[in-house]
């Protein structure tokens, strides 16, 4: 076992500022020169590009559904192997979700530290952290609480109100400000005043990527500037351990799983329940890494402003499963790398179209690989690229590359969310959906994802899952894949088998 301070980030709701105050203490620490690991509670491709800034360290997911216990375990694990302070940040409100964040703390022992808007409450602000703290206790157990910041207060009275109906107590009481041992023990961590130099800014899909806005350091250094005036912020490593030490240990591993295809799917398509992946493997991922089945392969993968949704854990996996992975730009490139295989992650196409339309280079070499009949598979932002078209929110059309027939329309509103299962014959691939488009387009689907828990179903009635396209050598949805849940079944999308005449 191997302890390490560690804290679970959470929030009554979305929205809260939990991102800004994650990376903000990630940032505060980083720079004083100690290792933070920052980790994301829940299948979130945005939320870490502010944590990895924060802490110059990779930021990997941790969900009890999509990536399972035990990788959660390994990876916790690995992280207190090397650092000083590792942070989860929660995913939407703290019982949100089944699983929901306050499950993974109940099951780890991470203490909770709730982050509160308080900036339209004054003395229910206490109640609202009380039910935080205490919900679900009767039948679940307590959680192991750290206390609750407030965020977005308006003034230092404001901040009192909020603190007194937290602890009871006025400064006057305690003799002026609270020194940081009495504000763990009375749950108050502190407060943050409004301030737009702490808001991180927002677009359709959630935050703008940190790589996006020039000035991203700075916002983190004025976050963290602002956090150090707190209690919490002024907490050493040494009385974090005291106070909020994890013992996280390696987990029990089952023997290793023989063989690849039938032994990695999901069984919850037999039995109408959500299984565990099986047993994380000595790559850190959920399920049996195969024999490496893209060894000698070059797999290409799209990274720029266009298309970024990328799991740092999906590009370990295909390097376990032997691929050498290299990178282009849709945008600005004008050939692809020579490679046996291209992925297209999601990300920001509509934001884009005009400049990827007029790539004209870029999407013939698609074109062009594609027609060799080697493998492209495309994820929701990397899939809309490949339609004839794509109608954005002002209701212009843009001419894409049409690898696939039909029109992509940008929505008002979000058009589908939540965790998917994509059952393949090689196994069944945990991730999910969340796109704000609908696609008008002849091809029928080969398959389609299903939500956890539900059975596989055929499809033509699977309507509540995401259509699985293949038109030659192109496999494309709006699934986004967590590779380590079905390593065997991400080599069958990559590489030219006869993948569907088995899942039709």
């Amino acid at each position: 076992m191997t302890t390490c301070p560690a804290l679970l980030v959470a929030a009554p709701a979305s929205g809260q500022g939990k991102t800004t105050v994650t990376a903000a203490l990630a940032r505060l620490h980083t720079r004083a020169g100690r290792r933070v690991r920052v980790f994301k509670c829940g299948p979130d491709f945005l939320d870490p590009f502010w944590h990895q800034l924060a802490s110059g360290a990779p930021v990997h997911q941790v969900d009890l559904w999509m990536t399972g216990e035990a990788d959660v375990r390994q990876r916790l694990h690995r992280a207190a192997q090397e650092a000083d302070l590792i942070l989860v940040e929660g995913v939407m409100g703290l019982y949100d979700g089944d699983p929901s964040a306050a499950d993974l703390a109940r099951l780890l022992g991470l203490p909770v530290l709730a982050v509160v808007d308080a900036s339209a409450m004054a003395q229910t602000f206490g109640a609202l952290a009380h039910g935080l703290c205490h919900y679900q206790a009767h039948c679940h157990g307590p959680l192991r609480w750290a206390g609750v910041l407030a965020n977005r207060v308006a003034s230092e009275r404001h901040a009192e109100m909020v603190r007194v109906s937290v602890t009871g107590e006025s400064l006057a009481e305690v003799g002026g400000p609270v020194n940081v041992d009495h504000a763990v023990a009375v749950g108050w961590l502190g407060a943050l005043q409004r301030s737009a130099a702490l808001t991180l800014p927002e677009r359709h899909l959630g935050l703008v990527a940190a790589q996006e806005l020039p000035d991203a350091m700075q916002r983190l250094d004025a976050a963290a500037d602002a956090l150090a005036q707190t209690p919490l912020g002024q907490l050493s490593v040494a009385q974090m351990r005291q106070a909020w030490g994890v013992g996280f240990c390696e987990p029990n591993l089952p023997s290793a799983l023989s063989g690849v295809g039938q032994s990695a799917i999901d069984r919850s398509s037999e039995t109408g329940r959500p299984s565990q992946p099986p047993a994380v493997g000595h790559h850190g991922g959920s399920g049996r890494m195969p024999e490496p089945a893209l060894a000698g392969q070059t797999v290409a993968v799209a990274r720029d402003a266009a298309l970024c949704f990328i799991y740092d854990a999906n590009l370990q996996t295909l390097g376990e499963l032997g691929a050498r992975v290299v990178f282009f730009s849709p945008l600005n490139d004008t050939a692809l790398p020579p490679c046996h295989a291209v992925w297209l992650p999601g990300g920001y196409p509509e934001l884009h179209a005009a400049a990827l339309a007029a790539n004209h280079a870029m999407r013939d070499a698609l074109r062009a690989h594609a027609a060799a009949g080697k493998p492209v598979w495309a994820e929701c932002g990397g899939m809309l690229l490949l339609f004839d078209a794509l109608v954005d929110k002002a209701g212009t059309t843009h001419t894409l590359w049409g690898l696939l027939p039909g029109t992509v329309r940008m929505q008002k509103r979000l058009a589908a969310l939540g965790p998917q299962r994509l059952d393949l014959a090689a196994g069944s691939l945990r991730g999910h959906t969340f796109h704000w488009s609908v696609t008008d387009t002849p091809l029928q689907a080969v398959a389609r994802t299903v939500r956890p828990g539900a059975a596989a179903q055929p499809v033509a009635t699977g309507q509540e899952g995401e259509a699985l396209y293949a038109q030659g050598a192109v496999r494309a949805s709006y699934f986004h894949g967590w590779f380590p849940s079905a390593p065997a079944a991400v080599a069958a999308l990559l590489q030219p088998a006869p993948l569907w005449e088995e899942t039709t």
